[in-house]
């Protein structure tokens, strides 16, 4: 192994290889700081570029857009509260009101720094521990799927404001969301009205961007605010640096922890990953107040943990051939179209240029904090830009942004509904939280829970004898008793 490391450095040192990693993060920055866009569009558009490359360069470029995505939907959460990606949805749950309190430039930093730490630390285990992590994914059954998500659905206890009652009815609404459409099972219509437009479903990208920055929007005109010149302005200072983040290292560790199990198991994703950890980060904060109005440890929690999943996604997908989400399928097809077969045969017959591919992608983590800085100082930009000029173009990016999902006008429908309910519910005390939770983590339940009842004729025990469904079932009912339980203690302070 030795030998292939240091192979691999040296045709790192390769122009070609250099420049495509390069140019791979340029487009994934731009493309995930751009809400609506996302890897799996940048990644589509640059595959025909890699036909006349070597395998080791193609790959690392298009692995260059994935990570510099996932990392850059952050900015546009941060500032203008619109999430580029769905990995970012749990980011600005923090990261704009620290925007709104003057630090929008601490929290680009946290978000650059613990994005990197997260790529670095599941570049290492994919180096590493691939086997092994891939072997361990291989034990996810369905019932343990569902017991992860109904895991993640216990942090709706955390973030339900005054009222848990409030706030379970928004997750009950949440995961009511994800059931209109084509039943996945029988494919039969189900909430749809006669509606031609509900039967596609409701896509989680315009049901975000419409919950939080089209609802954000008209609540900046019901304020006046476009009377306002300019925005709060962005100051980007060298104050928040490396020292400042050491004291999150543990917070980094089990967030990073965290994605590399969650992105391993092929089907969950960045969005899961982050809601997983950011209640974590809540569970074991000193200052479990401060979550929802900024604070640091969330959003440091967050961000870790959905770039955590970038390297631990290529796991299934290069060691056993099984993409675990739309990205990885696009990068098996380019490994396809280079000859190349996913599986044992890359680290047998391939070995020197998978090693390439697996050293080059934590080059990519380092790169992208560099690369990183450059694109927070432009994009920072955009708060120099008046609130009269800045809100309509955010409005157009919001719409823009829907539709390019799927080319199709029903998003931005969706997109204005769902701004509308994000604008109206907080008005009755009805958090909008617990509702992007349930949308994220419906479909997977869903799945997962008509698959373990087919599968064991109807049998709910299964989920109290597996031993990962039972380490789930026991952390939710952990998690529920620590959030009544600090309810109770807040309430006994007031």
């Amino acid at each position: 192994m030795l030998g292939l490391l240091g192979n691999a450095l040296v045709n790192m040192l390769d122009l070609s290889t250099i420049l495509g990693m390069v140019a791979g993060l340029a487009v994934g920055l731009s493309f995930g700081a751009m809400p609506g866009l996302n890897a799996t569009i940048g990644i589509t558009l640059l595959l025909p570029v890699t036909f006349g490359m070597s395998p080791a360069a193609a790959m690392l470029m298009l692995i260059g857009v994935y990570c510099g995505a996932t990392f850059a939907g952050s900015i546009s959460a941060i500032l203008i509260k619109t999430p580029g990606t769905a990995a970012a949805s749990a980011t600005v749950l923090e990261g704009y009101p620290m925007t709104l309190k003057g630090k929008a430039s601490t929290a680009l930093s946290i978000a650059l720094r613990g994005s990197v730490v997260g790529g670095l630390f599941s570049g290492v285990c994919l180096l590493f521990f691939a086997p092994q992590l891939a072997n361990l994914a291989l034990k996810f059954g369905a019932p343990d799927y569902f017991m992860l998500t109904v895991f993640g659905l216990t942090i709706i206890a955390s973030v339900s404001g005054k009222s848990i009652l409030k706030g379970v009815t928004m997750a009950a609404l949440g995961l009511l969301v994800t059931t209109i459409g084509i039943d996945p099972q029988q494919g039969v219509y189900r909430l749809t009205f006669g509606s031609d437009i509900l039967v596609r479903g409701v896509d989680l990208v315009p049901a975000l961007i419409g919950l939080f920055a089209i609802s954000e929007l008209f609540s900046q005109a019901e304020k006046k605010i476009l009377r306002l010149s300019q925005p709060p302005q962005v100051k980007m200072d060298k104050a928040h640096g490396w020292k400042d983040m050491f004291k999150f290292k543990w917070l980094m560790l089990k967030s990073s922890i965290i994605g590399v199990i969650v992105g391993a198991c092929p089907g969950t994703g960045a969005a899961i990953a982050a809601f997983l950890s950011y209640g974590e980060a809540k569970r074991g904060s000193k200052h479990p107040e401060e979550f929802g109005n900024g604070s640091e440890e969330g959003l440091c929690a967050s961000e870790t943990a959905n770039n955590a999943v970038t390297g631990a996604t290529l796991i299934p997908m290069l060691t056993l051939g099984i993409p675990g989400d739309s990205v990885t399928a696009v990068l098996m097809g380019a490994l396809t179209i280079q000859g190349l077969t996913p599986g044992t045969e890359l680290f047998v017959k391939h070995a020197d240029m998978t090693y390439v591919v697996l050293v080059g992608f934590i080059i990519i983590q380092v790169l992208m904090l560099y690369m990183g800085r450059l694109a927070i100082r432009g994009f920072s930009q955009i708060t120099k830009i008046p609130y009269y000029i800045l809100l309509p173009m955010v409005m157009a990016f919001c719409m823009v942004g829907s539709y390019s999902c799927s080319n199709n006008m029903t998003d931005i429908l969706i997109a204005i509904l769902f701004g509308l309910i994000g604008y109206i519910m907080p008005k009755f005390g009805f958090p909008t939280t617990p509702m992007l939770i349930g949308i994220v983590l419906g479909s997977l339940a869903e799945k997962n829970l008509v698959r373990t009842m087919a599968v064991y004729a109807g049998d709910v025990s299964v989920f109290f004898t597996r031993p990962i469904s039972l380490l789930f079932l026991a952390l939710s009912v952990v998690s529920v008793a620590f959030a009544l339980l600090q309810k109770h203690r807040d309430k006994k302070k007031a």
